[in-house]
């Protein structure tokens, strides 16, 4: 293993904290606007490159991990959510 660095291995606590920090002086320096706006480049590029067949895919597979990890009924009451008037309660 030649080229390898040793570091903290991916998810360790400490570069946690350091990836935590740097967003936080990200957000301070250029706003939460900025990440916003890097999210939908980003967006583009990859709807430009996979197309939307890509997107329907991730679409998909997220609603079959969701229906296994929340049931069926989840989206029953989801659908009720989205029908209730803002700061109605159900």
């Amino acid at each position: 293993m030649a080229g390898k660095k040793p570091g903290p291995k991916k998810g360790d606590p400490r570069q946690v904290e350091a990836g935590r920090r740097g967003g936080l002086a990200v957000k301070a320096e250029r706003g939460s606007e900025f990440f916003a706006q890097i999210g939908r480049k980003g967006g583009s590029s990859t709807y430009k490159k996979h197309g939307e067949a890509h997107f329907a895919a991730i679409g998909r597979k997220g609603g079959q991990t969701l229906k296994q990890t929340r049931g069926i009924d989840y989206y029953s009451q989801i659908g009720r959510r989205s029908r209730t008037p803002k700061g109605a309660d159900e």
